[in-house]
């Protein structure tokens, strides 16, 4: 009754009472007055029911506005109701008692509570009904302990609730004024969902920016302050990010620098556009030196104004210093680190052109090194390697102000400054002789080489490289011919003989385009005579010069890198006309060590035997150590697998190298041949009787067939075969011929010779 007579005073309803109340008075006066016409009745009773009427007609208007106002209290009852049903979030509302006053329907399905809620209910009744039906993963005791301290506190108490079925509820309670509080329950499900993606999703991209391997860097976009840095820009800078994040270029960098990078920046942030920066230097902080480029983004904020700046560095210092490795190793030799012949090309064309437009002379000095092969097949390669550097040292030491190359094995060249000539090469010729005179120690190994020098002259022994070069190495080839370790300038003669050898080179390449040599084949025996095969060897018939020896032609083919279409030439028509043999008996081929080192040998062995048809067993391949000294590991592989498709390997010329001995070890030969020049001093020298004793000997122990080259008389077979030989070649068994000189040991019908027809007078 209170409130409604609050609620009527608060709208202010008296004034519709005392309208009932006068309107009553009036009626029930005028009712009295009526009345009293007809019946006698006093003032004061008149006065009395008009006052009885007023108060009728106040209850009047009492009744009518109370009718209003619940009518109001019930149209808000339901909009609070649909209000409250309708919110998104559940609703609790507590008295001082902690007892259920208000809830919506939300609160109610959110945590299937059904007939279990109730108004008055405690908050504890209804805790323990939620862990009953499995809507509050928490313990109720300690829910309720931990909501009452903090609203004993006055202060709110919010929680997440993650449900069973992976609902997620925000729960938040508020303390009200009477001692209770109302709570609001959220399912932000979704929302957590959304955060965990935008977390994962920052994540990602936190973990992909800080393993990109270019320095990214984010600046403020008004102070330029770094904001962001991954990895790699701690490592770009050399400096823990701690002490970079915060700081501007001005606190990292050279202030030189710093004025260029600002620049940079406000640039890019004033144009809107994303620029690039080029090559160029940055002294880092702890890194030292970079080479980088840089990419610059700028990135606005909604308002469209520049916010960020996203710098990503590209550093290539590694990239420069490898290119840098690799155009050094392009124009230097690897062992020595001197320049190599591409550098020495180079310098020579540059030094002639200019000597040219200045007028001066200068030299160029064609040096090989003397006793080298003996130094690498006695100590080995590494030895061979480590001279070669002790000799590049002295070479420059030597050279101060010249340009020296190795452009060879063991052939160097120096290019002299330009000088009074020749009497300034001729002194350094002999300075750099002079320096190789005292012996040189290599991993406790002590040595001594020398120097044989081939000296040209600018301009009188050549106006451009070619000629020069040339020319300084055709003083060198009379050098060495004549006494090695000695100095020889060039001379005419010496061109003249350079333009025959060319020449002959140029008559050997049509030759054997045009197939102009031929094939002799000298026999193999036993030691009772009997031929078992052959060995092919060319003959070349030169139109002007005659018959030129092998020791001629072979060289020259090697030099000018005929050989691999010469070798093959042989292999291929030796095993064509092997392969026709009535008589299966063996071919013998020699190979080049050129041929080993260039192309595929063995597939062009596999190739030519299926071509001709020939047998692998009756194939012989015969090397020198020569083909060992070189490369030594492809050399064996490449012997191996010739040895794989059954094809023989022969040791050529046994006895007369360094490192014989080693080679026998780590390849398996299939013959041993005893070099001509032992056999030819059987009869008058010890040494060599001696020595073809021992390598007899070291055959049989091996268990390998021995062959002796170069037998000529019975006296030398009988030793030989005294001495456990196993075959024999030379003149006591034939001489090189072509091979229709042995058609009956082939197994052919001779040719019978022509009948001459002579006219009659």
């Amino acid at each position: 009754m209170i409130k409604t007579l609050g609620y009527l005073a608060k709208f202010r309803d008296w004034r519709t009472l005392l309208f009932a109340g006068a309107a009553g008075f009036c009626v029930f006066s005028v009712l009295a007055v009526a009345v009293a016409t007809k019946v006698a009745l006093a003032d004061p009773t008149i006065l009395l029911i008009s006052t009885g009427g007023a108060v009728f007609g106040v209850f009047l208007g009492f009744v009518g506005c109370a009718l209003r106002v619940i009518r109001k209290l019930n149209e808000q009852n339901a909009r609070r109701d649909f209000a409250l049903n309708n919110m998104a979030q559940g609703l609790s509302m507590f008295d001082g008692q902690h007892r259920l006053v208000v809830w919506n329907k939300n609160y109610e399905t959110m945590y299937g509570l059904g007939a279990t809620i109730r108004r008055g209910c405690k908050i504890r009744e209804l805790l323990v009904a939620r862990h009953a039906a499995g809507t509050l993963p928490l313990d109720p005791a300690q829910y309720e302990a931990d909501l009452r301290a903090a609203l004993d506190q006055g202060s709110m108490f919010t929680v997440d609730v993650e449900m069973p079925d992976g609902r997620v509820i925000a729960v938040v309670n508020q303390p009200t004024s009477e001692g209770g509080w109302v709570a609001t329950h959220e399912d932000i499900t979704d929302r957590k969902r959304a955060e965990r993606e935008l977390d994962n999703t920052r994540a990602f991209l936190d973990m992909i920016v800080e393993n990109v391997p270019s320095p990214i860097i984010v600046k403020d976009a008004a102070d330029l302050k770094y904001l962001l840095v991954n990895r790699a820009t701690e490592e770009y800078f050399g400096v823990d990010r701690a002490k970079i994040i915060g700081k501007n270029s001005a606190d990292m960098l050279p202030k030189a620098l710093v004025q260029t990078i600002i620049a940079e920046d406000r640039g890019t942030i004033e144009s809107g556009e994303i620029s690039y920066q080029g090559e160029h230097g940055v002294i880092t902080p702890g890194n030292g030196m970079r080479i980088v480029t840089a990419t610059r983004l700028p990135v606005k904020d909604i308002d469209g104004k520049p916010k960020y700046l996203i710098t990503v560095i590209h550093d290539i210092t590694d990239r420069k210093r490898s290119e840098q490795r690799i155009a050094h190793l392009a124009h230097h030799d690897s062992t020595t680190d001197l320049p190599n012949r591409a550098a020495f090309n180079e310098c020579i064309e540059a030094t002639v052109d200019l000597a040219a437009k200045v007028k001066e002379s200068f030299a160029v000095l064609c040096i090989d090194l003397d006793r080298f092969k003996a130094v690498n097949d006695v100590f080995g390669h590494p030895v061979g390697d480590a001279l070669l550097g002790e000799v590049a040292r002295r070479l420059e030491q030597v050279c101060q102000g010249a340009f020296v190359a190795r452009v060879g094995g063991d052939e160097f060249t120096v290019i002299t400054p330009t000088a009074k000539q020749p009497q300034a090469a001729e002194a350094l010729a002999e300075r750099l002789a002079a320096a190789f005179e005292s012996d040189i120690t290599i991993a406790s190994h002590q040595m001594r080489v020398g120097l044989t020098i081939g000296v040209a002259i600018y301009p009188q022994d050549g106006a451009d490289a070619a000629t020069l070069v040339g020319n300084a190495d055709a003083a060198l080839f009379r050098a060495k011919s004549e006494a090695r370790g000695s100095i020889r300038f060039f001379e005419v003669a010496m061109d003249q003989q350079l333009s025959a050898k060319r020449a002959l080179q140029q008559d050997l390449r049509k030759a054997v385009e045009q197939g102009e040599l031929a094939l002799h084949y000298m026999p193999q025996a036993n030691m009772d005579g009997q031929i078992t095969g052959f060995e092919a060897l060319a003959r070349w018939h030169h139109p002007r010069h005659g018959l030129v020896p092998p020791d001629v032609f072979i060289p020259l083919a090697e030099e000018s890198g005929i050989i691999g279409a010469l070798g093959e030439w042989v292999l291929r028509t030796a095993c064509l006309e092997a392969a026709a043999w009535p008589n299966r008996l063996h071919i013998a081929v020699n190979l080049s060590p050129v041929q080993f080192q260039h192309g595929d040998l063995p597939s062009l062995v596999h190739q030519v035997l299926l071509d001709t048809g020939l047998s692998p067993a009756r194939l012989e391949l015969e090397i020198t150590e020569g083909v060992l000294i070189g490369d030594f590991a492809r050399a064996v592989a490449m012997l191996r697998r010739l040895k794989n498709m059954g094809v023989r390997v022969a040791m050529d010329d046994f006895g007369t190298g360094y490192s014989s001995l080693s080679y026998l070890q780590s390849f398996p030969f299939d013959k041993i041949k005893i070099d001509r020049s032992f056999v030819a001093n059987l009869s008058h020298s010890r040494q060599s009787a001696t020595i073809t004793r021992a390598v007899i000997a070291l055959s049989r122990g091996l268990g390998v067939p021995v062959v002796a080259e170069g037998v000529e008389t019975e006296a030398q077979r009988k030793f030989l075969a005294a001495e456990g030989c196993d075959a024999i070649q030379g003149y006591l068994v034939g001489r090189p011929m072509p091979i229709e000189e042995y058609a009956r040991t082939v197994g052919r019908t001779p040719a019978r010779p022509a009948i001459a027809l002579v006219a009659s007078a």
